[in-house]
């Protein structure tokens, strides 16, 4: 391919792109400045959490060499292709796209970064999304190639950066809010996550990773403090059998947390959802 043909060809990627981008409503990256943190299940039981008010949601799992967004819901088929297109699976209503449903499971994804880039690309430009309130992006820890393509081509108009309270955890997620603004993400929210254990038999919290980073650091930053999750050994159960805790413990203080989270969200984008429903 000559150098006119791949500028034709990255032309018509960007317009398909686009074509994508115009026909959903908003679009939110959840990240975070180090892994462990979990991203993943934040982003599977918001997507669930903004389904149950009405809002039809997506989630795309930027997270390429890393995917584990397939296996918190249970989604072990192989992707569907028509024609030059790829059919996002749903799931609970939410329609879901990851590379883990291209790959045998186990096989490491050994790219660069160009080409992890460019998977993202083919996600947004070659899935069939279809018209959506909310799209989700679960991100990979750190702020490197696949936060720059997500921020380019996605253009989030909001930023859940993850952290749990430890320091070194605050530490991470401040430089992730940081690149969030240089982005120019409209609008930023810090969610601390293992914000306290939930004993199963007592049901006490225990704050085993400290209290209160998040939402200082929120407050330090200017940017909306979203909400504390505690860990549930529930949750990580669901988890593990392809379940969301928000529909399958919906009184559940993790779950309330979560609808809490959704609320304010959706509260910032009250007038346009309203228009749309």
């Amino acid at each position: 391919m000559n150098d006119k043909d791949k500028q034709l060809a990255f032309e018509e990627e960007e317009r398909r792109i686009d074509t994508t981008i115009s026909k959903i409503k908003h679009r939110i990256a959840v990240f975070s400045g180090k892994g462990g943190v979990g991203k993943t299940t934040v982003s599977v039981n918001l997507a669930c959490a903004l389904q149950l008010n009405g809002l039809a949601t997506g989630i795309l799992d930027a997270d390429i060499t890393g995917p584990n967004v397939a296996k918190m819901l249970g989604l072990n088929d192989e992707m569907i292709f028509l024609g030059d297109r790829m059919i996002p699976f749903e799931k609970y209503g939410i329609k879901v796209i990851s590379i883990a449903s291209m790959l045998p499971a186990g096989q490491p994804i050994i790219w660069r970064g160009p080409l992890r880039s460019k998977m993202i690309n083919q996600f947004l430009a070659d899935v069939e999304w279809g018209g959506l309130d909310c799209l989700i992006a679960d991100l990979p820890p750190g702020t490197g190639d696949e936060m720059l393509t997500i921020g380019q081509q996605m253009k989030p108009d909001y930023a859940v950066i993850v952290t749990t309270p430890q320091e070194v955890s605050i530490m991470d997620a401040e430089r992730a809010i940081n690149m969030a603004k240089k982005m120019g993400i409209s609008a930023i929210g810090v969610v601390e996550n293992m914000s306290g254990f939930v004993c199963p038999r007592c049901s006490s919290v225990v704050n085993i990773f400290g209290e209160g980073g998040g939402q200082k650091l929120a407050l330090d930053l200017g940017v909306e403090f979203l909400g504390s999750i505690p860990i549930d050994i529930n949750a990580r159960i669901l988890s593990d059998k392809g379940k969301s805790i928000v529909l399958e413990k919906p009184d559940s203080e993790v779950t309330n947390a979560f609808k809490h989270i959704a609320n304010m969200i959706e509260k910032i984008y009250e007038n346009d959802l309203i228009e749309r429903k």
